[in-house]
């Protein structure tokens, strides 16, 4: 009998973490959830815990913490209750865990995954961040660990499933990566409209069920210049080597384009089950959940070229990439305008202005440990949010 994967699940009351929870239900013989994290919501929580029967569950809010005590204790649920940002990496690093779904919003989700990496732990990458801003920190801990990267991001898998399983190929193969990119809610909208959009519509991604946070990114495509920086040190390739277009049908998610001028593109409904079930079980595949492609209903695929002037979010991805910390820089001043926008500080069309501020303003050393990055961040967000407040009395 083969054994079960022990699975950690970092940011389970997301719809990451909610989709991964969704797979490890429809095969229970191959994975048991050994940990669960989140940040505030404690009821969604409680009914993963009555589920799922984790060991470990910890919470960053203290109040939300000893609610989900009071409850587990009534209902009789033999589940610790850890609090704190050092609790969950400590749950990362677990030497009973195998597998770390790391899906933590924002930088914040950074130190888990560096534990997760020292850990050698197989981790499951939905976190954006811990590669853009981590960088060459994070991936020189994934290899002193000896952890196993996957990537769980749509775009990220299907150009790791297009790629040949032998790392050592990919440079002396690969002529670029293209990544795919739907174009968001606002593909055809009226650019002099964009000051008047709102959080809400904002949010409503014509194809995706998505986080509030990674909405916005999706209709800036700032989610997608944060892709390109995590392409660069997944694959091992130079930034002029990648590129974006616009696909609006989210059918092919992303792209290899080889050096004979052949590509190979993973296809599939957008269902982030997909990815998640082949990072779960690869290099096994198992049933996800999602509907399978039909090719007789199909509808037409169309691409395009990223507009700049729509999308300048995308040119950011290339500036921040040649400057020392400079994706740091990025992400967190999109992080802190993304915030503002969705509590109605600045306007949409100020998200842009802010990003670009801090990544041509600030002047950072380049970074060598979590130390540094965690420093640069600091800065860089204190200068945000200063920003923040000279446009919203611009509003």
């Amino acid at each position: 009998m083969t054994t079960r994967q022990r699975v950690t699940i970092l940011g389970s009351t997301g719809s990451v973490g909610a989709n991964t929870l969704d797979v490890i239900r429809r095969h229970p013989e191959r994975f048991e959830v050994f940990a669960l994290t989140a940040a505030t919501k404690w009821e969604l929580l409680l009914k993963q815990c009555a589920e799922f029967k984790p060991m470990f569950v910890t919470m960053v809010d203290t109040d939300a913490a000893a609610k989900l005590v009071e409850r587990l204790k009534a209902e009789g649920l033999a589940t610790h209750v850890f609090v704190g940002s050092q609790a969950i990496c400590d749950v990362a690093r677990e030497e009973r865990v195998d597998t770390v779904m790391a899906a933590i919003v924002g930088a914040a989700g950074l130190a888990p995954c560096m534990a997760a990496a020292l850990a050698g732990k197989r981790i499951l990458l939905a976190n954006k961040e811990a590669l853009v801003i981590g960088g060459d920190v994070f991936m020189t801990a994934v290899r002193e660990g000896g952890a196993t990267l996957l990537p769980i991001d749509s775009e990220h898998s299907a150009i790791f499933q297009s790629l040949p399983e032998d790392r050592t190929t990919w440079a002396s193969r690969i002529d670029k990566i293209i990544l795919t990119a739907s174009g968001g809610p606002f593909l055809n909208h009226d650019l002099a409209s964009f000051g008047s959009i709102t959080p809400d519509q904002a949010c409503a991604h014509p194809n995706w069920v998505m986080g509030r946070k990674i909405s916005v990114d999706s209709a800036t495509m700032m989610n997608k210049a944060l892709e390109v920086i995590e392409a660069k040190y997944l694959f091992g390739i130079a930034p002029e080597q990648i590129e974006v277009v616009i696909h609006p049908q989210s059918i092919i998610h992303s792209m290899v384009q080889y050096k004979d001028a052949s590509v190979v593109a993973q296809l599939g409904t957008p269902d982030m089950r997909v990815p998640i079930a082949y990072g779960l079980s690869y290099p096994d595949r198992i049933e996800s959940g999602a509907a399978s492609l039909n090719f007789h209903t199909l509808a037409s695929m169309t691409f395009a070229k990223p507009d700049p002037e729509r999308f300048p979010s995308l040119a950011l991805a290339w500036a921040a990439m040649n400057e020392p910390s400079g994706t740091i820089l990025l992400n967190a001043a999109n992080e802190v305008a993304v915030e503002a926008f969705l509590t109605g500080r600045i306007r949409f069309d100020q998200i842009k202005i802010l990003n670009a501020e801090i990544v041509n303003s600030l002047a950072c050393p380049v970074a060598h440990n979590l130390g540094d990055i965690l420093v640069i961040d600091g800065l860089a967000r204190q200068v945000a949010n200063q920003t923040c407040n000279r446009l919203a009395s611009e509003k």
